[in-house]
């Protein structure tokens, strides 16, 4: 009990520590959180509503992450020449634009731009993140506020995926349509457009005055590579793996549920709703865990117990175990996310963060860019079985890399940190 009260009174501290910068973030991070939430599980639906199959539905997840991953380098010499600020504010406008146009032109052109579109959105919020948080934080309060925003996150997104699983059958109601139309998918996500564009209100109050956001050499980032680019190697390459595993998976969840274990769109809304939550509880308790563990440490072990909950949630006939294990492997593998950022973050120089978060985001989405695509494909032919397989497989390399890079050189010195300490 004293320990739990000891970790609370940490943690309370941390949080009051926030800056004002970082407050109004995590106010941009729950709304923009929320908005995704509810496309994100209605996408899909949408998209097959039309009559498109699976196989198509890749190449467009494809499409959003090859943009991103082509565009991440380009958009941190942006974040470096023109500040943070000026991003984030247009991330807003992308999405709420990207989302808009889908619900009203129903083509396939309009559909593989605008998820161009949301590759950039999406490679704007990965590669400015990082460097904002940093600068906007200091050294105590650090790990919690990157663990906070993505909690807060996952919070906000278990909000829209709850929503999400009712919005269709609600307009359906209110049109005398059927809920699995493709004008109640496509009316759901003309409404949310609403609430993205309110991002844009507490971004326009963060102050524009960081060190590191306007002085920065055009190209003197990239000295920090060519000096560490064996630390590079090894502070991406595990991503990497990560990135084409989850790509042949993570996106077709809903489908998942529905194809294999026969669920209806609210079921699936719940099912993400709680996953949401519990990855952002998972989060939220992952900055004491990583203080006494380690940061690398908690990465590693989090991520390897995650595997044996894949194998049960591809493979197990049961929907309850199926569900339990979503859960589980959602908490494990997601709460490692942000300290393993800080991690890398602490490891490159000031100056590089934008560049380094670019390569992070450019690694992230080339596994994601390509996989889902392959995984579609296989879907049609074989079902699920393989994409699984293949996502266990890569994830377990990746934790084998944390232990070459990082654990054994650690242990070999004696390092690594005691829990408890």
């Amino acid at each position: 009990m004293t320990t739990l009260q000891s970790v609370l009174k940490t943690y309370s501290a941390r949080l009051r520590a926030f800056q004002p910068n970082a407050r109004l973030y995590l106010i941009y991070v729950l709304i923009m959180g929320a908005t995704m939430g509810v496309f994100r599980l209605i996408f899909n639906f949408y998209v097959l509503s039309l009559g498109f199959d699976e196989a198509v539905l890749g190449k467009l997840i494809s499409t959003t992450q090859f943009t991103g991953m082509l565009l991440a380098l380009p958009i941190g010499f942006l974040v470096d020449k023109i500040g943070r600020k000026p991003l984030l504010m247009s991330q807003s406008i992308f999405l709420t634009i990207a989302i808009g146009a889908m619900a009203l032109w129903q083509t396939t052109i309009v559909f593989y731009a605008m998820n161009a579109l949301l590759g950039i959105v999406q490679s704007i919020s990965a590669v400015v993140m990082a460097p904002f948080l940093m600068e906007n934080s200091g050294e105590k309060e650090r790990t919690y506020l990157f663990s906070f925003s993505s909690g807060l996150r996952m919070g906000s997104v278990c909000i829209g995926n709850w929503l999400g699983g009712y919005l269709p059958g609600w307009i359906a109601n209110f049109q005398g349509i059927e809920p699995t139309s493709s004008a109640s998918y496509g009316g759901a996500l003309l409404s949310i457009t609403a609430i993205s564009i309110l991002g844009f209100i507490p971004l326009s109050f963060i102050s524009t005055k960081n060190r590191y956001e306007t002085n920065s050499p055009g190209f003197a980032p990239f000295q920090f590579a060519m000096k560490e680019p064996k630390l590079i190697v090894k502070l991406l390459l595990p991503s990497l793996f990560i990135s084409i595993g989850a790509g042949m998976f993570m996106p077709f969840m809903n489908i998942f549920f529905r194809i294999v274990h026969h669920q209806s769109d609210q079921v699936i809304g719940t099912i993400f709703a709680w996953g949401s939550l519990a990855m952002g509880i998972g989060l939220i308790i992952a900055p004491p865990l990583a203080d006494r563990l380690g940061k690398i440490q908690l990465v590693a072990l989090t991520q390897g117990l995650s595997i044996p909950f894949m194998i049960m949630l591809g493979f197990s006939p049961l929907f309850s175990l199926s569900t339990f294990s979503y859960y589980v492997r959602m908490v494990l593998m997601n709460m490692s996310g942000p300290i393993y950022q800080t991690f890398v973050m602490e490891q490159v120089d000031k100056g590089a963060m934008a560049t380094i978060a670019s390569l992070a985001s450019m690694v992230s989405r080339f596994g994601r860019a390509f996989s889902p695509t392959i995984s579609g494909s296989l879907q049609v032919s074989y079902g699920f079985g393989p994409p699984f397989a293949i996502a266990i497989s890569l994830y377990a390399v990746a934790v084998f890399l944390y232990w070459v890079f990082f654990l054994r050189r650690d242990m070999e010195r004696g390092t690594l940190p005691i829990p408890g300490d």
